[in-house]
């Protein structure tokens, strides 16, 4: 799956938090921005309640459920800066994704 591509389906699955602004950083892939606020998925990148920090193959992995979220944040493969709990509700938006 491509970036733009999780980007339309995260857009169509409503994958954004009321109120919030989270960013998934990819780090050299770029980012996208689930702006709860506008009610919209877009590759943005801006300033956010919580970002959420992973590499583009370890997110992969965990959307193919190879990986798990908790996993990755107790080896340091994701990391979360800002509110913690955002990046928790997060966790029942993504799986609308699946």
């Amino acid at each position: 799956m491509t970036k733009q591509e999780l980007v339309q389906k995260m857009q169509d699955a409503g994958a954004v938090l009321p109120g919030k602004r989270v960013k998934l950083d990819f780090g050299g892939e770029g980012a996208i921005m689930l702006d709860g606020q506008a009610n919209q998925v877009s590759e943005d990148d801006g300033a956010a309640d919580t970002t959420i920090k992973v590499s583009w193959d370890d997110w992969q992995q965990m959307a193919g459920g190879q990986l798990d979220g908790m996993t990755a944040f107790m080896t340091g493969k994701l990391k979360v800066e800002g509110d913690m709990s955002n990046a928790m509700q997060l966790q029942g938006v993504l799986a609308k994704l699946r």
